[in-house]
């Protein structure tokens, strides 16, 4: 006797291969699940139209076959009208002529004038020996397509399969399982199916009923296996009746309780269960669960078989049936691997068993990640299964990413040599770089990967570990008596965050905000706005900005007065920081996160950063004042090619109110901006060597003068300026003399003469730009000599 988690091949017994079968418990879930839907009546078995992979040879469910736009060939037959004379036939036009053996009708339109006279009438099938079929009319026939008239072959297409049902014709096969014609076909008997095709057409030709063949792009069925084309046959396999099912599956979306995100698929979802047809869940392979049917040797097996939980059981209703002499065998398919996987949400906690710990404590859950191409495989029918076993939605929640994609948007194969394997990957890059990259989509969304975004990532990594590493070098050691001083400091009170100097009041607010946004988008699953939230202030604001800043209180004068603010600072927000990236890079967070002093417990265990924390506007608002004079003397600097370790004086214009707070952090700007702390001047009027100077403007009510002779060798500068000056005005002056030609602007083409204008016009503003510069050096000059 052979088990539900066996096959027999030849005279070898083998186990089932598949992976649910590693667990005799998912073996006795599937086989349970398949009896009590039988006994439902929902699982049946018949003889109905199924997608079929001749070189596999089983059938393929229709979310495995795929459809491919290529070239082909519409063959037009001449099909003579019996009794008729010579000029008395009808031409079809049609994608596989080979299927003509199977005709058992040819329809036309009821309100077609070219043919309506021949309705009633029969028609004989070419090189089938005068095999005659009806011709009949059908408001399903499309007038345009083609000649209009339409062979029917229902064992071979499924719309014919349909109209033939709706019609009451018969169904003929001529294909044999693997894709060769059979008897029906006459002299093509064995032919392979595209072999046929190529004879057939030829013989056409030569009995003079091949009218022509023209070239047309077909809708190709192919299986997702293994690429070959799929052929419609008619097959006795075992279904299961869906429409209950689905009715289920739709009314919870409806009702709110369950949610798909992104939203868009929820129509998708929804389409799909409004018009969903059987299930065909037989397969015809040497792997996947054991189907738990056995039939009655010398029986029918379409009128007598037995559905049980095992051998012993199926024999025992047998005997019971049959008497005790009665001999059973097994059905040789398996089932499709959806049909298993369909139970996974439950099938893992131990049902049937609804008493099992797992069960009760884990089912149902909350939320299913996975990628949009299997909504319908595998979420829609977890859904249905969920609730006809359970009574309960197995989620509710479902989250679909996207699938991933090389850098130029291309599926990965083989073929293309695109693929990027994790493991590679994973070895250059690093695992929460290459983690970090691909959370970072949006829900639903392909993601194109590639070594820029991977590169950029694994930088993202190490700017996080350096980052760490500043921080532990400057926090004291765990037994100095400084800590206190440090842990003294609280951040979750209003009147504690305003008291902190300015750096520090805006790094905590931002990182305020930041929590409260990242929380947020959490809840909302928009992983990816957490990950770009986060980064940009860990390396716009904190990295950046603060960090350097923070040096102004470590290392220059204040000493150990002032430095206890910076670690306080410093520790709270990295730590928070590892706490929002720990989902997203698990690996480097933790070990930093180990690394920092009195932790006691694993970063992943740890509770998750306090929202609504305080936050002050104004303190955002005058530190973002500090960046922006920052950010001019920055660029000045570079404009002025000043060398980066110069430091250079500068006078601060400004109200009384700016200066106030400008003043104070007087350390930081000069470090920031490297400027001689001891040459920076505050005041409310520009300095008397304004006109010597580069005026800056950072933004309203808040200007900067930084002296020229201060910064650069102002006669090397007049005269690199204007040697420069001299090759631009030369180029310039070729460019419109090409513009004044009118045999260049009548004759050239539009865009070569439209960039030239733009060229033209983008050097006569540099032209006065640099005379604008050498002006001001010039003025300059008497005074510093």
């Amino acid at each position: 006797m052979v088990e539900p988690s066996q096959i027999r091949l030849g005279d070898l017994v083998l186990p089932v291969i598949g992976v649910e079968n590693a667990s005799p418990l998912m073996n006795r879930a599937v086989i349970e699940a398949f009896v009590r839907l039988h006994e439902k009546g929902l699982i049946y078995q018949g003889s109905y139209m199924v997608n079929w992979s001749p070189s596999l040879q089983t059938a393929v469910s229709d979310l495995e076959v795929e459809y491919s736009e290529e070239s082909g060939a519409l063959y037009y037959i001449k099909y003579r009208v019996a009794g008729g004379s010579s000029s008395d036939y009808l031409t079809i036009a049609t994608t596989r002529p080979e299927t003509l053996f199977g005709d058992v009708a040819i329809a036309v339109h009821p309100k077609d004038d070219r043919y309506s006279k021949y309705i009633g009438m029969m028609a004989i099938v070419p090189m089938t020996y005068g095999r005659h079929v009806p011709i009949i009319s059908d408001r399903q026939v499309d007038k345009d397509f083609g000649t209009g008239v339409l062979k029917i072959s229902p064992g071979h297409d499924h719309n014919d399969y349909l109209l033939a049902r709706k019609l009451g014709l018969p169904i003929l096969n001529i294909m044999n399982k693997d894709g060769t014609l059979n008897e029906v076909a006459g002299l093509f008997c064995g032919l392979d199916r595209f072999e046929a095709r190529k004879k057939l057409w030829a013989d056409l030709e030569e009995t003079g009923l091949a009218v022509k063949k023209e070239p047309h792009t077909l809708r190709v069925p192919r299986s997702q296996r293994g690429g070959e084309i799929i052929e419609p046959l008619i097959s006795k396999q075992w279904f299961v009746s869906m429409e209950t099912l689905a009715e289920k599956a739709l009314r919870v979306i409806e009702k709110g309780e369950l949610t798909i995100i992104p939203e868009r698929f929820e129509k998708i979802y929804n389409h799909w269960l409004s018009n969903i047809k059987d299930w065909c869940i037989s397969r015809q392979l040497w792997w996947g669960h054991r189907i738990p049917v056995w039939y009655i040797v010398g029986k029918d097996c379409e009128e007598e078989y037995i559905v049980a939980r095992s051998s012993d059981e199926a024999l025992e209703k047998a005997r019971a049936k049959f008497g005790k002499d009665v001999e059973i065998y097994q059905d040789p398919d398996v089932l499709d691997t959806w049909f298993s996987s369909a139970l996974w949400p439950f099938s893992t906690l131990g049902w049937p068993d609804v008493s099992a710990e797992d069960f009760k404590r884990f089912y149902p859950t909350t939320m299913l990640e996975t990628g949009h191409d299997i909504l319908f495989f595998w979420v829609a029918r977890m859904v249905m299964m969920g609730i006809e076993f359970t009574g309960t939605i197995p989620f509710s929640y479902v989250y679909l990413h996207g699938l991933i994609r090389d850098s130029q948007g291309r599926k990965m194969s083989k073929t293309l040599g695109n693929v990027i394997d994790p493991i590679d990957t994973i070895k250059e890059f690093g695992t929460d770089a290459l983690r970090f990259s691909i959370a970072l989509g949006t829900a639903g969304q392909d993601l194109n990967l590639s070594t820029e975004r991977l590169a950029s990532n694994k930088a993202f990594t190490n700017k996080l570990w350096n980052a760490g590493k500043f921080v532990l070098q400057n926090l004291p050691d765990q037994n100095d008596a400084t800590w206190e001083s440090i842990l003294a400091y609280k951040f979750d009170m209003e009147e504690s965050l305003i008291a902190l100097p300015l750096p520090e009041c805006w790094v905590v607010s931002k990182l305020h905000l930041l929590i409260d946004m990242v929380t947020s988008s959490y809840e909302k699953f928009f992983f990816g706005d957490v990950g770009r939230e986060t980064y940009d202030f860990f390396w716009g604001d904190f990295a950046d900005w603060y960090i350097e800043a923070s040096k102004a209180r470590l290392y220059h004068s204040g000493g150990d007065s002032v430095a206890p603010v910076a670690q306080a600072v410093l520790l709270y927000v990295f730590e928070n920081i590892l706490k929002l990236l720990h989902p997203f890079m698990p690996f480097v967070t933790e070990e930093l996160w180990q690394a920092l002093p009195q932790r006691k417990e694993a970063i992943m265990v740890s509770p998750w950063p306090q929202t609504s924390l305080p936050r002050h506007a104004n303190s955002i608002k005058k530190f973002e004042n500090l960046q922006a004079l920052t950010r001019a003397i920055r660029n000045a600097r570079a404009e002025y090619s000043v060398e980066p370790g110069k430091r250079i004086s500068a006078s601060i214009v400004a109200s009384e109110e700016v200066i106030q707070y400008i003043s104070k952090e007087k350390e930081v700007l000069a470090l920031l901006s490297r400027l001689d702390v001891q040459n920076v001047q505050f005041t409310n009027s520009p300095p008397g060597d304004a006109e010597q100077s580069v005026h800056l403007v950072a933004g309203e009510g808040l200007e900067a003068y930084l002296p020229l002779a201060d910064m650069i060798d102002i006669s090397a500068e007049v005269e690199r300026l204007s040697k420069r000056l001299s090759k631009m005005q030369t180029e310039y002056d070729g460019l419109k003399a090409r513009l004044s030609s009118p045999n260049f602007v009548e004759k050239a083409p539009a865009d070569v003469v439209r960039g030239v204008r733009e060229k033209a016009a983008e050097a006569e503003e540099k032209i006065i730009l640099t005379k604008n510069r050498l002006a001001l050096l010039k003025s300059t000059t008497p005074i510093t000599n």
